[in-house]
């Protein structure tokens, strides 16, 4: 009895020593940044090293898997309970998806963007694209996005006066008090706002934080946001400077904009133009000289009626120095910038295309014209030049630019050239909604304003609310696996380094602000009152916003004021102005530290993302790198939560204590900067995060030295 009960339990021994331990698929890591790939930014021909990382004696073979290639991997590296797996990849010129295969045991699976998975999905494929670089400074660079006239006035001569012209058949107003609220039909109100505002709130910037300025347009245009380009060559004086002033207002019901000599002399006169374009080459100088970049908006799909190449308000049709727009008469130079659709109409035929049907936006015609294609060419080289050397291009409506979708890949692929060849530390940066993939290939744009992968989830995960605040919805609100579904869809369709310098807002001159999101409610300023846009918002929540935009992978960008507590519904309600002398504070030193600590810590900038843990309304991520490890815990519910935390899957040794700096906590109480230690023990730290709260942990490891 006693022998049989012995063999029995040597057998069981024997299996137990010789039997590999069960597959763990929360320990294999690999992603596109530097720490699973060397180089990061690849040339073509350049031979490309490529990790993953398994928990140690877990696995009995990795593959990695690319094009028709299957390469077995080999162990290159064991340290903290992991196995790290290489293998290389020589380039070509063509892009290269690969992914990995793990066998262990009797068990085979895959890993992609996805994670470990039973079958693979070439959306979710990592990918090297050989030759293509995003510039160095505006990965993980913070943004600052200004809409002019609502920023600050700092020369009140170049102000628009009211009466000075009609636009969309009303004269134009100068709004006099600054804390107005924008009105319905904001689009012809000015407020002011120009060049040297901003100028004299650098300071203010810079001691913010903030890396680059982001414009909406400030080119010469009759609107106060300026998508209606008139003249792509200059900056508008009524920004820059009028050295020459003159001529009348529109009278009281006078609507016809060629009696309008005041506006026409301001905006027509060359040496109001050439002083602002002066006057902007030494701002830039200036922002320059402070390390920071400035960002112009380009809007190429469509300009404005207004615009000299069409003239339909005619007010270029007698000054010198100027060629009849195609508007005006059938000979001008211009008539193939545009499509007409009445050949017998001249002179003043208004039958041409317009975006969405918009006569006041008159739609590009490119295919048509070749002169228009160089044109546009020229000023996309012109302002990233000397002597403005801006710093890029955010382009209006990109996807929408031309009348098919070839010509539009063919068109953004010499606008890069244009760009590249005159800059090359240029970054091009589009507006778009919905799957941008096909134009981040490395070919066309750099990357995009980050909706899909940052502000709608964030938005509906924390809000419920849609970025319009057009809806609300039970089911997404703190909902974090309809975040992390999102997100990994969304991040899949960009290579990194689109995503690390995708522009991540929370707000923007199209949506309502974020800090209004948090109140629920839902619709618009025409139905609910401005006022309603500020009742019973939630600061904690929207502190919970700026701790995720911060340690986000991508360039953290902040609409102007919203730092400073503004709200509002979507536009004209989002579009209010920066209430200077009526800031709030502590939101305003809230940025200043969430900045700080995501620039101070690189992990947040070039690390990797891995998911720890999420339930409803709780979010909990890590950023890491070899050496620092941080994590990100938010709790959007109304209780305090005690999180345990398995921190070894960010690569923590499991054998030995860690100890992790708490940078920020904050919560319904407000925040704190208070350094407390949380000690980690087994790979695992416990923290207690406030309601709508977020805290942020970090630990440095020290690199052990290899022990294959």
């Amino acid at each position: 009895m006693n022998y049989e009960y012995m063999k029995n339990a040597q057998k069981i021994q024997e299996y137990v020593t010789n039997m590999r331990p069960a597959f763990n698929k929360r320990a294999v890591f690999s992603d596109e940044t530097e720490n699973y790939r060397t180089p990061f930014e690849p040339e073509p021909g350049d031979v490309v090293n490529v990790r993953i990382r398994t928990k140690k004696n877990n696995v009995d073979l990795v593959y990695l898997v690319y094009e028709d290639k299957k390469k077995v991997m080999d162990l290159a590296d064991s340290r903290d309970g992991f196995d790290y797996y290489e293998a290389n990849i020589p380039l070509g010129t063509e892009t290269v998806r690969y992914y990995f295969e793990i066998y262990t045991g009797k068990l085979n699976c895959y890993y992609n963007r996805m994670g470990v998975v039973r079958e693979i999905d070439p959306h979710y494929s990592f990918g090297i694209v050989p030759g293509f670089k995003t510039p160095e400074w505006a990965k993980g660079a913070v943004m600052y996005q200004i809409f002019v006239d609502r920023f600050c006035n700092g020369d009140m001569s170049n102000d628009v006066v009211t009466g000075e012209y009609c636009y969309i058949d009303e004269h134009v107003q100068r709004v006099e008090d600054w804390y107005r609220w924008p009105q319905s039909m904001d689009v012809r109100d000015f407020y002011g706002g120009d060049l040297q505002g901003v100028w004299d709130k650098l300071d203010y910037l810079q001691g913010l934080g903030v890396d680059v300025i982001y414009f909406n347009p400030i080119f010469v245009s009759p609107s106060n946001h300026k998508y209606d380009s008139q003249d792509y060559d200059y900056i508008d004086p009524h920004y820059g400077k009028i050295v020459s002033d003159g001529g009348d207002s529109l009278n009281w019901g006078d609507k016809d904009n060629s009696h309008a000599s005041k506006y026409i002399k301001r905006v027509t006169d060359y040496e109001n133009l050439e002083a602002s374009n002066a006057f902007f080459a030494r701002f830039v100088e200036e922002v320059h000289k402070r390390g920071m970049k400035v960002i112009l908006d380009g809007v190429f799909n469509h300009c404005g009626s207004f615009n000299k190449w069409l003239d339909r308000e005619r007010i270029y049709e007698h000054q010198q120095g100027y060629e009849k727009g195609a508007y005006i008469t059938g000979d001008s130079p211009y008539r193939t910038f545009f499509r007409f659709h009445n050949e017998y109409d001249w002179p003043y035929n208004q039958f041409y295309d317009g975006w969405w049907g918009h006569d006041t936006l008159p739609k590009l015609n490119y295919e048509d014209s070749p002169m228009l294609y160089e044109y546009i060419m020229k000023i996309a080289r012109k302002w990233v030049s000397p002597p403005y050397n801006v710093d890029g291009w955010r382009l209006d409506v990109a996807a929408d630019l031309g009348h098919s979708n070839e010509y539009n890949h063919q068109f953004w692929r010499d606008f890069r050239r244009n760009v590249k060849e005159a800059n090359p530390e240029a970054i091009i940066l589009a507006e778009h909604y919905g799957e941008a993939k096909s134009w981040l290939q490395g070919d066309q744009w750099d990357t995009v304003m980050n909706y899909d992968a940052f502000m709608e989830p964030v938005t509906w995960f924390l809000t419920g609310m849609e970025k319009h605040s057009d809806e609300y919805s039970e089911g997404m609100f703190g909902n974090s696996d309809c975040f992390i579904s999102a997100m990994q869809y969304h991040m899949a369709s960009f290579y990194a380094p689109s995503l690390m310098t995708a522009m991540n807002e929370l707000s923007n001159h199209d949506h309502s602000r974020f800090l209004t999101r948090t109140n629920h409610k839902v619709g618009r300023v025409a139905h609910l009152g401005s006022e309603a846009a500020e009742h019973e918002i939630n600061k904690a929540v929207f502190r919970e916003a700026v701790v995720m935009q911060m340690t986000w992978p991508g360039a953290p960008t902040i609409y102007y004021g919203d730092e400073a507590g503004l709200c509002g519904f979507t536009d004209p309600d989002n579009r209010r102005t920066y209430p200077w002398g009526r800031e709030d504070r502590e939101l305003i030193q809230f940025h200043k530290d969430m900045i700080a600590i995501h620039k101070e810590n690189r992990e947040l900038i070039e690390g990797s993302l891995k998911f720890l843990a999420n339930d409803y309304q709780l979010l909990c991520y890590g950023r890491f790198t070899d050496r620092a490890k941080t994590v990100v815990a938010v709790n959007n519910s109304d209780q305090t939560k005690m999180v345990e935390l398995s921190v070894w899957e960010l690569g923590i040794s499991r054998s030995r204590e860690a100890h992790f700096k708490q940078l920020i906590v904050t919560g319904d109480f407000g925040y704190s900067l208070i350094k407390k230690i949380h000690v980690c023990k087994g790979g695992v730290v416990r923290m207690r995060v406030p309601s709508h709260g977020a805290m942020v942990i970090r630990c440095e490891v020290e690199k052990n030295s290899r022990n294959v």
